[in-house]
C-alpha cells in the first residue's frame, strides 16, 4: 500500500488490510522451519530468524501501542534485547531471546492490542496530550506538530508495515543461506516477451528527485527537489548472467585494472571468484537458490553481487555505474510531461505486470519479462527483481530532517554505504517505489543485488 486512500476504502481498513497481508508472509517465513532452525544463526551476517520475528513485534509494540496508542507496554523488559544498535548480529544468539512459541505468542497479542487502537484512532487523531519533554523518547521534540504527524495518513502504521516487511526480506536472505534440503517454493518468473538490450539516451535537464507528497514515504526520501543531470546512457536492463559470465571467463576476477584499489583488497581477502552461491562444474555456472541448485538462467538478472563486483564490471566494460541520480531519473522522469512519476511505468501501484515483487517468485525474471513496468524512455526492471548498486554515498537530501526518529536514516549518513534502488523480488511493493532508498556496506552480497550500468554521452551524440 503505497497510496493510503483508495475510493469505497477507509484508510483503517486499508491500514488493517496491510498489517494483515504483511504479517502473512512473516508467518510464512517463520512457520516454513522449525524451532531449532528457527533459533539458529544460519550466518553471521544474520539474525535468527525468532529474533526478527519478536523484534518486529517489538517495534510495533514501540511505536504502535505506547506511542500512537498510549497504552501500557506488553513486555518492557525486553527491549533490550530487540534494539538493534545495541547488540550486533553476530552476538544476538547468545542473547535470552524469546523462544519461537514465547515470540509468536508475543507478536499476536501486539497485533491485537494494535488493531484496537486502529479502531478507535480518529483520521485527525494526534498522539495524548502531553507536555514535549514528555513525548514519546522516540520522536524529536524539535519537531513541530511530530504527534499529530505521526498519524497523518496513518503514516505510523505504514512505517511499521515497511518496517516488517524490510525484514520479511532480511528473513527471506536468511533462508538463502541456509542449509538443508528446500523449505519455501514459489512459482517460476514468467519468459521475456519482449527483446531487450542495448542502452537508453537519457536527456539531459532538471527533474524532481524525492518526494514530499508520498505519505508513507520514509525521511531519507524527502523532500522534493530538483536536480540537474547532464545526459548520459544507461542499460535498458540490469546485466545478466550471461553478461556477467563473460568478466569471469576474461579474467575480470583476476586482473586488478578493474578493480579499485578498495575493491582489489576486499576481492584478495575474501577470495571471491564468482557471485556468491555460484559454482562452475564443467563448462558452466550453476547457482543454489534456496537449497536448489540449477544452471544460471542466461538471461536473468545477476543477483549477490558486492558494490565492488559490479564496479569491477563496469569499468571491465567501459563503463561505470549510474549515480543514485541518475538512477532515479531514468526511473521515473516523464520527458513528454517533465514530471516525475511514483513508478517507471507511472503513478499506479505495482501489479505482477509490472515488476517481479514480493517473493512472488523466488528468483529474478529474465530481462524482457515486464514490458508494462518500463520508463516512458524504454528503461526496463527498474522495480524488482534486483536491488541495483549505484555510485552514490548515503547522504541526505538538501532540506532533509529527521523523522519520526534519527536511527532509520541520518545516524548512517556519511559512512562508507553505498545506495541501492529498486528493490528486488524479495521486496514488498510497500517497501519499493520510485523514490524509495535502500543502502548497505560495499562489501554486502548476501543481498539481492545486482546492476546496471551507464556512461556519460559525448557532444558527438547530442550534436
Amino acid at each position: 500500500m503505497s497510496q493510503p486512500e483508495r475510493s469505497g476504502t477507509s484508510l483503517g481498513e486499508r491500514v488493517a488490510a496491510e498489517l494483515e497481508r504483511t504479517r502473512r508472509r512473516s508467518a510464512l517465513l517463520t512457520d516454513a522451519v522449525d524451532d531449532a532452525d528457527l533459533v539458529r544463526q544460519h550466518s553471521p551476517l544474520m539474525s535468527p530468524l525468532v529474533w526478527d520475528l519478536a523484534h518486529i513485534g517489538n517495534q510495533e509494540e514501540l511505536w504502535l501501542v505506547r506511542d500512537v496508542g498510549g497504552r501500557e507496554p506488553v513486555r518492557q523488559d525486553i527491549d533490550h534485547l530487540y534494539d538493534a544498535f545495541k547488540h550486533a548480529r553476530r552476538d544476538r544468539p547468545q542473547l535470552p531471546l524469546l523462544g519461537p512459541a514465547e515470540a509468536r505468542a508475543y507478536v499476536a497479542t501486539v497485533r491485537d492490542k494494535v488493531l484496537d487502537v486502529l479502531d478507535r484512532l480518529p483520521a485527525d487523531a494526534a498522539l495524548p496530550d502531553a507536555p514535549p519533554d514528555a513525548l514519546p523518547h522516540t520522536l524529536p521534540h524539535e519537531v513541530p506538530d511530530a504527534g499529530r504527524r505521526l498519524v497523518r495518513d496513518g503514516f505510523a502504521f505504514g512505517m511499521i508495515v515497511q518496517h516488517e516487511q524490510q525484514h520479511d526480506e532480511t528473513m527471506l536472505a536468511t533462508h538463502q543461506l541456509r542449509s538443508g534440503p528446500p523449505v519455501l517454493s514459489a512459482g517460476p518468473p514468467p519468459a521475456a516477451k519482449v527483446t531487450v538490450g542495448g542502452e537508453v539516451l537519457v536527456p539531459a535537464g532538471a527533474f524532481d528527485m524525492g518526494t514530499s507528497t508520498e505519505a508513507w514515504a520514509l525521511d531519507n526520501e524527502r523532500p522534493a527537489h530538483r536536480v540537474d543531470v547532464a545526459a548520459y546512457w544507461i542499460d535498458a536492463a540490469p546485466v545478466t548472467n550471461a553478461q556477467y559470465a563473460a568478466f569471469i571467463d576474461d579474467g575480470g576476477y583476476d586482473d586488478p585494472r578493474w578493480w579499485t584499489t578498495e575493491g582489489w583488497r576486499h576481492r584478495t581477502e575474501a577470495s571471491l571468484v564468482a557471485p556468491l552461491h555460484w559454482t562452475r562444474d564443467g563448462g558452466g555456472w550453476y547457482a543454489t537458490t534456496f537449497g536448489r541448485t540449477a544452471p544460471v538462467v542466461p538471461d536473468a538478472p545477476v543477483v549477490h553481487v558486492c558494490f565492488h563486483e559490479a564496479k569491477a564490471y563496469a569499468t571491465w566494460a567501459g563503463r561505470r555505474l549510474p549515480t543514485e541520480a541518475e538512477w532515479e531519473k531514468a526511473a521515473r522522469h516523464d520527458p513528454a510531461t517533465g514530471r516525475s512519476r511514483r513508478y517507471p511505468w507511472g503513478d499506479n501501484d505495482p501489479t505482477d505486470r509490472h515488476a517481479n515483487l514480493g517473493q512472488r517468485h523466488l528468483t529474478p525474471a529474465p530481462v524482457g519479462a515486464y514490458p508494462d513496468g518500463a520508463s516512458p524512455l524504454g528503461v526496463h526492471q527498474l522495480i524488482g527483481d534486483v536491488w541495483e548498486w549505484v555510485d552514490s554515498g548515503f547522504l541526505p537530501y538538501p532540506g532533509f530532517s529527521a523523522f519520526p526518529y534519527r536511527e532509520y536514516s541520518e545516524v548512517f549518513f556519511g559512512g562508507d554505504y553505498r545506495m541501492l534502488r529498486g528493490g528486488s523480488f524479495g521486496t514488498d511493493r510497500a517497501a519499493c517505489r520510485g523514490t524509495f532508498r535502500n543502502w548497505d556496506h560495499p562489501v554486502r552480497r548476501q543481498i539481492f543485488s545486482g546492476f546496471r550500468t551507464a556512461r556519460d554521452a559525448s557532444p558527438a551524440e547530442l550534436a
